[in-house]
């Protein structure tokens, strides 16, 4: 969700008789709709519509797109345009006439006609069922523009043995090229000055991958993200200078921030360590100049994530991947460094945006409850590593390949003065199936990403 839009769902279930045919058919409706700022009933609103149609015997289109009209005060109506394929395309264009006298019944009763090159070719009626009151009222997204900008600033408050980071990472849709760049502060558990550092790393999809350095250096806070002589990660900029590296960047964030371990545990410190993802899309523009080359970026799609904590994990898995349309998948894996903690399998944080809401809606729910060792199952290791788990009445797979040749192993030193690696592809691949139970278990939704997944696997 763009932390600009007002998002909702609703679901509308109704009949339509096709030209020709004497029989209606049954027809189920379910969209997503997302305006631009506050939704404002007593102005006209253009909304964008996402969903999936299905007319019994002739229609399942899941990818239904189209622009609703909202003006239930300024034009009394509330009109659809919807264009989807069934043997064909088609649109449904139809709109609820809204009246002060009878505003519940004029609010939830949609007539359409179905066209095809401008001719009729069918006339229905959809309906909003009382059922659907509640899920509809819960739907609703409304915008937080200043929450991502907040989670950028830095939080360590001097005390020793803590380490943050600021990472973003992007895939430049016209060559394939992933960036990487990583910011950390790193607090030594014996007192000694915090340092910052960090590197800038690019994955071309047909040669070597290339990386440099900077510092580490004596800690200098910003008041809105990192900064260190010279180097930025802060709202809406990316600037710096590292070896032969030069980048100057800006950010258009595009999601509200997604909180891939429980909310509390990033407000609180609870947990060894936790992560953020103030914009889990976000759109990037500028350069990155090296020897040899520059990369141009043009609103290229990519996220920012932050981690707090007291340093890595044991062993850890981190996938962040945008599924197109919105969606994205998010999943950090780890296995603690405390005693005890270090015995168990892999705790996995798993979070699917997609159509607006995010799966599992709480997210200790995918880490905890498994017979104690865990809802969601992580395999970590390489080239492949996998997170598969059930919430509710859905389940998924995950499969991420990071390949060596697209894989850059960089060592670093946590608080505690114990080496850290972490080997990162920002070209992996990932296959992604959430299937739902109706009866039996069906595919809900498939991903296939070909060097487009970002993904990391470490250790101590």
């Amino acid at each position: 969700m763009n932390g600009r839009e007002t998002v909702f769902s609703e679901t509308m279930t109704g009949s339509v008789r096709l030209a020709g045919e004497s029989e209606p058919r049954a027809v189920r409706l379910d969209l997503t709709v997302r305006t631009d700022g506050v939704l404002l009933p007593h102005r006209s609103t253009e909304g964008r519509a996402t969903g999936r149609i299905r007319i019994a015997g002739w229609a399942d289109d899941p990818h239904v797109r189209g622009e609703l009209e909202i003006s239930p005060l300024a034009r009394r109506r509330i009109r659809y345009r919807l264009d989807f394929t069934a043997q064909g395309g088609y649109t449904l264009d139809g709109w609820k006439s809204v009246s002060l006298l009878r505003p519940v019944a004029s609010l939830t009763v949609l007539p359409f006609t179905l066209l095809v090159d401008g001719v009729e070719a069918g006339q229905g009626t959809l309906r909003f069922p009382a059922t659907g009151l509640l899920p509809f009222l819960a739907s609703f997204r409304f915008p937080r523009p200043q929450e991502s900008r907040g989670h950028l600033a830095p939080r360590w408050d001097g005390r020793p043995g803590r380490t943050e980071v600021w990472y973003t990472t992007v895939t430049d849709p016209a060559t394939g090229t992933g960036l990487w760049l990583h910011h950390g502060l790193t607090a030594p558990t014996d007192g000694s000055p915090a340092c910052a550092h960090g590197w800038v790393a690019l994955f071309p999809p047909d040669g070597p991958v290339r990386h440099a350095r900077f510092g580490p250096e004596p800690w200098k806070p910003g008041p809105d993200g990192f900064s260190a002589d010279g180097i930025e990660a802060g709202p809406g900029q990316l600037r710096g200078a590292a070896g032969p590296f030069r980048w100057d960047l800006t950010e258009r964030p595009e999601g509200e921030p997604l909180y891939t371990f429980p909310r509390w545990s990033w407000r609180h410190e609870v947990l060894p360590a936790a992560q953020i993802v103030p914009s889990p899309r976000a759109a990037y523009t500028g350069t990155v100049r090296y020897d040899g080359g520059e990369l141009r970026l043009a609103d290229a799609p990519g996220a920012t994530a932050r981690i707090y904590g007291h340093g890595n994990a044991r062993r850890w898995a981190w996938l962040h991947a945008d599924l197109g349309d919105g969606d994205v998948l998010e999943i950090v894996a780890a296995v603690s460094m405390r005693p005890g903690l270090d015995r168990l399998p892999p705790l996995a944080f798993l979070r699917l945006r997609k159509d607006g809401r995010t799966w599992p809606r709480r997210a200790e729910r995918s880490a905890v409850g498994w017979a104690g060792l865990g809802r969601f199952r992580a395999r970590i290791g390489l080239p492949v590593w996998t997170v598969t788990g059930r919430s509710g009445l859905r389940r998924i797979g995950v499969t991420v390949t990071q390949p060596e040749d697209r894989t850059l192993a960089l060592d670093y030193t946590d608080p505690d003065g114990g080496a850290a690696v972490c080997r990162n592809s920002e070209t992996a691949d990932a296959r992604v199936v959430l299937e739902r139970w109706w009866g039996r278990w069906r595919t809900e939704a498939e991903w296939s990403l070909r060097g487009t997944a970002h993904a990391e696997v470490g250790d101590r």
